[in-house]
């Protein structure tokens, strides 16, 4: 039963998640931390943070994270492929479609209209972190380590692997 519901947990948001993977961190999350309760919501950030500063697809990483934590290597690899294959499935189908009306005003404007559904998806997520940071770092740490983030981002244009173990510095020095 336990790899069925990984099998879920990671599909749904692969057949739903148009956009690739950081369109896909919050459909992720209601899977595996509201449905399914693989994870907490602070161990899903802590997954995210962690799967943020590897090279690659974040939704793989997470799902072969979390597939091994609840079952094994054999939930990690129900995970992963759970993952890939809606997207391998749906891409074969929608190419073959979009390459056949790619110049059609319909299609063009069908792709207007998504950008700003993944925009409220991303921002919902991180409305929820930043909910979840102040409970439990606090107002003050959670601001300084928000502005702080989003300044090296913006002034320095510093890789994000260093804002985040910066950020870590930060939480061991003044969370610990």
């Amino acid at each position: 039963m336990i790899y069925w519901e990984i099998f879920l947990a990671f599909f749904i948001p692969g057949i739903v998640g148009y956009g690739g993977g950081p369109a896909s961190i919050p459909l992720i999350e209601h899977e595996v931390v509201d449905r399914y309760n693989m994870v907490s919501v602070d161990q899903f950030g802590e997954i995210l943070a962690l799967g943020n500063t590897l090279p690659g697809p974040i939704a793989t990483k997470m799902a072969g994270y979390i597939g091994y934590e609840v079952a094994g290597i054999p939930g990690a690899g129900i995970a992963l492929f759970a993952t890939i294959a809606p997207s391998l499935l749906a891409m074969l189908f929608l190419l073959g479609i979009l390459y056949k009306f790619k110049d059609s005003p319909r299609v063009k404007q069908m792709t207007l209209y998504i950008r700003p559904t993944v925009a409220v998806l991303l921002g919902v997520l991180a409305l929820q972190f930043f909910q979840n940071g102040v409970q439990g770092a606090g107002v003050l740490h959670t601001v300084v380590l928000g502005g702080g983030s989003l300044l090296l981002f913006e002034k320095s244009r510093i890789h994000p692997a260093f804002v985040i173990l910066i950020a870590l510095a930060y939480g061991v020095i003044f969370l610990s």
